[in-house]
């Protein structure tokens, strides 16, 4: 499976020599967290993903410093989060400058998301099911909220998106 960039979105392609989905298998994206680090979201849970330029989003006033602020994106107005800033990592915009901005366009609960990341990698299958409970203190304190729980055989953390959309230090502000 390969992700392909172009200038307004990101495209999934999937590979057709890959062995297709079974019924205990859901396909997961990783994107990256940080320099080094990575996390995980269900496929289900993307809408889109965006490549925009940080010039294209309207900075808010007054708002946590993790709000990059808000976007057009087909014609609706689109909250965007810094995703690695809301979890503990250094903001993303010191870290890309002058390259654009990877948007994770999720849905929950009839509202859309934007989640910044400063870069998005392959589509992996994994079952849901072997999903284990968070450990105290395995993840950064910022980050522990946000886990739904771990895939031990991937190294995996599975975000909440739940969490992330719930949370109180942007969600006032909307």
């Amino acid at each position: 499976m390969s992700i392909s960039l172009d200038s307004a979105s990101i495209a999934l392609s999937f590979d057709p020599q890959a062995s297709p989905p079974t019924a205990n298998h859901q396909q997961i994206l990783r994107f990256s967290l940080g320099l080094q680090d990575s996390a995980l979201l269900p496929l289900e849970q993307i809408t889109e993903i965006l490549k925009i330029n940080s010039v294209e989003v309207l900075p808010i006033p007054e708002t946590h410093s993790c709000v990059l602020g808000v976007c057009n994106w087909r014609g609706e107005m689109l909250w965007v989060i810094d995703l690695e800033h809301l979890v503990g990592y250094a903001p993303l915009l010191q870290q890309v400058q002058s390259e654009p901005l990877i948007v994770m366009v999720i849905h929950w609960n009839d509202h859309l998301l934007g989640l910044g990341v400063r870069q998005v990698g392959e589509i992996e299958r994994h079952e849901l099911q072997k999903l284990q409970p968070v450990i105290p203190g395995l993840f950064p304190p910022q980050l522990q909220p946000f886990v739904l729980g771990t895939l031990l055989e991937c190294s995996g953390a599975v975000l909440d998106i739940a969490a992330i959309a719930q949370c109180p230090l942007w969600q006032s502000q909307r």
